[in-house]
């Protein structure tokens, strides 16, 4: 990677079907908006869809000579500097790939991008705690994670275990904080009602619980299920009700960054040993 990032974020989730990509790229939007120069780098080998989600799904990233080395550059849109395997697949065609070969497709993708001066590099990984997450850790020096979930007690129960192995003594990666996706409806002709679907306010019983931020409350909005089929994601207009919720999250991680960099030493890559 020819890499001058000022910090390195990943967006995880403990389970699938949270909306963790959704934060990614609204996050990601909302930060360029603020004026951050702001990557994206889609980790979610075998489900990548942060393509779609910026409207670039035709892109095609092409080798630009750089010093002695020909390295990848990323396509943009919105502000957003973005990479995903998604542009070097069909994607009709399912991912059949072994754990290593992921590995390996993930360590080409950090290693061989130009991504050029950024402030934050966000990375949205696959759900779970897998082979990728464990990548990740052995080559990057991670700022600090972002955790997704819904309020749903199954949902918790998995987000629990992510931000185990994170804040474990073998990874040692600093939880920013966690957001509660899907936090309420509110239909558009009553906005000023909530039901909560999901449960409500588990995420921040579970922030309480273990001492971590809660970084924000995301609602169902139609708008923001839309958008990730459009291409638009809502934070292009922070104006919006929906964009200022993103701001405010945007705010919210710039401000913990700020403190975890202030307070905590550097992370380190985690080294394997035989």
């Amino acid at each position: 990677m020819s890499l001058y990032v000022k910090h390195i974020l990943a967006i995880a989730s403990g389970k699938g079907g949270v909306g963790k990509s959704t934060i990614a790229a609204n996050l990601a939007v909302a930060l360029a908006g603020m004026g951050y120069k702001t990557g994206l780098l889609d980790a979610d080998i075998f489900g990548p869809s942060q393509p779609k989600m910026f409207q670039v799904e035709d892109a095609q990233p092409f080798l630009e000579r750089v010093g002695d080395r020909d390295l990848i550059q990323p396509a943009e849109n919105y502000g957003v500097k973005l990479l995903s395997i998604g542009f070097f697949v069909d994607k009709h065609d399912a991912v059949l790939w072994r754990g290593a070969m992921a590995s390996n497709a993930l360590k080409q993708l950090i290693s061989e991008t130009n991504w050029g001066n950024l402030d934050y590099l966000l990375i949205d990984l696959p759900p779970g705690t897998s082979d990728i997450h464990i990548t990740l850790v052995q080559t990057l020096s991670i700022t600090g994670v972002v955790i997704v979930s819904t309020p749903q007690e199954v949902a918790l129960a998995d987000a629990r275990k992510g931000i185990s192995m994170f804040m474990g003594e073998k990874v040692n990666v600093p939880v920013l904080g966690l957001v509660e996706n899907m936090a309420w409806f509110t239909p558009a002709e009553l906005p000023k009602n909530k039901y909560y679907l999901f449960g409500k306010e588990g995420c921040k019983r579970l922030a309480e619980e273990l001492h971590i931020p809660l970084l924000g409350q995301i609602p169902i909005v139609q708008s923001i299920c839309e958008s990730g089929d459009t291409g638009i994601p809502v934070a292009v207009n922070p104006h919006t009700i929906t964009g200022v919720v993103f701001r405010s999250l945007a705010e919210k991680v710039v401000e913990r960054v700020a403190f975890r960099q202030e307070h905590l030493a550097p992370t380190q890559r985690v080294i394997v040993r035989p």
